[in-house]
């Protein structure tokens, strides 16, 4: 088989090689392709298109390490999650979750990381100064609250509550203590309608496992950290 190709352009016959060596190399291109499609499958949830737990846990970390003072750690769920379920069925329930992913991503912006911690659960760090924080959390605040519409036409009413830490306000950088305050926060504004940013006195809320004591399903794990 001939594997040179002969073309006829502007300039006169061109010709174009086509080599052996190009067959293994785009074999190899097709297979690095697949293969970091499947690592960024590992690392996001499918639904919500966040990163997972460990992934987010990594990379909000390497945030708080690049931005020091300027980083808030933001802690989100939705209230009355499960009624949706039962009310309106598990596809509404996902498609709510899905919305929730969209919605923080838009929000937090390319230097944000966004994480899916679990169930209706979820994390954002970013680098956020100060003059900006209870501007920034209001808007994301009205952004979540927004009305979910179904494929069939049906609006599903939102609620989230949220809690926010800063790394300069508590004088910590370590990740596992800002989301714990800013749990803890988030637990005081429940059902406020409004953002709380965490102080000194949510990093004494008693927790079991990195969770505030008190929280669903905490009371299973034991006597509190």
């Amino acid at each position: 088989m001939d594997s040179v190709l002969h073309t006829t352009g502007r300039f006169g016959p061109r010709t174009l090689l086509i080599t052996a060596a190009a067959v293994p190399l785009t074999g190899w291109a097709v297979h690095a392709t697949v293969l970091l499609k499947q690592i960024a499958a590992k690392e996001k949830d499918p639904l919500t298109g966040l990163l997972r737990r460990d992934t987010y846990t990594a990379r909000a970390r390497r945030i708080l390490a690049r931005h020091g003072d300027n980083t808030t750690v933001v802690m989100v769920d939705a209230d009355h999650f499960k009624q949706i379920n039962d009310r309106d069925g598990h596809e509404a329930g996902d498609a709510v979750l899905a919305a929730l992913g969209q919605r923080l991503t838009a929000w937090a912006g390319p230097r944000a990381v966004c994480g899916r911690l679990g169930g209706d659960e979820f994390a954002v760090a970013l680098p956020l100064p100060a003059e900006h924080r209870a501007e920034r959390l209001e808007q994301l605040v009205r952004a979540l609250h927004a009305p979910v519409r179904l494929d069939d036409g049906r609006l599903i009413q939102v609620a989230v509550s949220v809690g926010a830490a800063t790394t300069d306000t508590l004088h910590t950088r370590d990740l596992a203590a800002l989301q714990r305050a800013s749990d803890a926060a988030l637990y005081d504004g429940k059902h406020t309608g409004r953002a709380v940013l965490a102080t000194t006195a949510h990093t004494r809320v008693p927790s079991i496992n990195g969770r505030r004591m008190g929280r669903p399903g905490t009371s299973v794990w034991g006597q509190a950290a």
